[in-house]
């Protein structure tokens, strides 16, 4: 049976997938496993959430107003945006709810396993300069960024609209970006303009951005008082989710059976890779198992792309013997956050980043 209509995410489902997350899947997609062999994710392999719907946007009139708690107001087309200085930064972003259909019993919402994330190059204008030309008052305490989908959720209409506080809004990385990859912004990425926050899950990177306003108190809209906080099981709204916990995912070995996504190998050595990241601080360490993370062993870390993009990993595995194995991975980030091995619970299923757990059989040599 599937949930009422206005059923809101976080909502425990059943053991079957409902038609209402089919309908969510089908709309958004996750990065392929495999492109984790690409340090920068190829256009249209990074992973999409699309909150609401993509809004129809005329660039020719389209504009970006900044108000609020600022000396003056600000209203600027894209291509005023694209005179100012530019920096390209890789940055590495992750949902929020990657990993909460791995959770048990599992939250009714986007069934994300552990496929939504992507690293791309991000063109666009630093914010912090633009807060500055508009003389940001002493009195503003948090930056607000409404983008142009509209929805229900909550049972109230509203915009997308997330805040940061102000040393966070006006950290030097903090970009308005009109380009990924080195072309415009595809429409499901945000076209024209998006906020792009290294170090925070996707909630926080602000799509098909009009709106800039300085506030004197904090703002309670519903994604930042209601939507992304962690849930305990009795309901009550616990922390914010903000910054990305650290993760360790491998690009899968082999060949796949094509429902299950078990992967087969040919017996002999074999040269296991992936990706890291934490929002915290830099990659310190990667460990692999190939066991179920019964034993661990150093992986070794590839050359730092940027510190605001994910870390390559490698390590060889003799795969002589044949037989069944699951491989593992865990990063630890360089402030001693670690990867569990199981994830905490909570109502809406955010932040779950415990270690991926890869089925692999190694096959039988080949008679003669």
């Amino acid at each position: 049976m599937d949930p009422p209509a206005d059923t809101p995410p976080g909502t425990v489902a059943s053991e079957e997938i409902t038609p209402a997350e089919l309908q969510l899947a089908a709309r958004n997609h996750g990065m392929p496993l495999e492109a984790l062999r690409h340090p920068i994710t190829p256009l249209g392999l990074h992973y999409t959430l699309i909150h609401y719907d993509i809004p129809a946007v005329d660039p020719s009139a389209w504009r970006l107003e900044l108000a609020g708690r600022f000396e003056r107001s600000l209203s600027l087309s894209i291509d005023e945006l694209r005179e100012r200085p530019a920096v390209t930064l890789p940055v590495t972003i992750e949902c929020a709810g990657n990993g909460r259909a791995r959770l048990a019993p599992r939250p009714l919402s986007q069934p994300w396993l552990v496929e939504a994330v992507g690293t791309a190059e991000w063109t666009g204008t630093p914010l912090a300069p633009l807060l500055e030309e508009a003389g940001l008052l002493d009195d503003a305490v948090e930056i607000l960024f409404t983008g142009l989908d509209r929805g229900v959720e909550g049972g109230v209409e509203q915009s997308y609209e997330r805040s940061l506080s102000v040393p966070e809004a006006c950290e030097p990385q903090v970009l308005l970006a009109y380009q990924m990859n080195g072309a415009p912004l595809p429409p499901q990425h945000g076209f024209p303009l998006r906020l792009v926050v290294p170090g925070w899950y996707g909630m926080t990177h602000v799509k098909w951005v009009c709106r800039i306003a300085a506030l004197a108190e904090p703002f309670e809209g519903y994604q930042q008082a209601v939507g992304y906080r962690i849930y305990g099981p009795g309901g009550a709204p616990g922390a914010q989710v903000t910054r990305m916990l650290p993760r360790s995912l491998m690009a899968p070995p082999g060949i796949p059976d094509f429902l299950t996504r078990q992967r087969f190998l040919e017996p002999g050595p074999c040269l296991l890779a992936g990706r890291a990241w934490s929002g915290w601080a830099p990659i310190e360490s990667v460990e692999v198992s190939t066991d179920g993370g019964l034993t661990w062993a150093p992986a070794d870390l590839d050359e730092e792309v940027a510190d605001t993009a994910w870390r390559g990993w490698s390590h060889e595995w003799d795969a002589r013997e044949p037989g069944a194995y699951e491989l593992c991975s865990r990063a630890v980030d360089a402030a001693g956050n670690r990867q569990p091995t199981a994830g905490a619970w909570n109502l809406k299923g955010y932040a779950n980043n415990a270690v991926e757990r890869i089925p692999v059989t190694v096959r039988s040599p080949e008679p003669g």
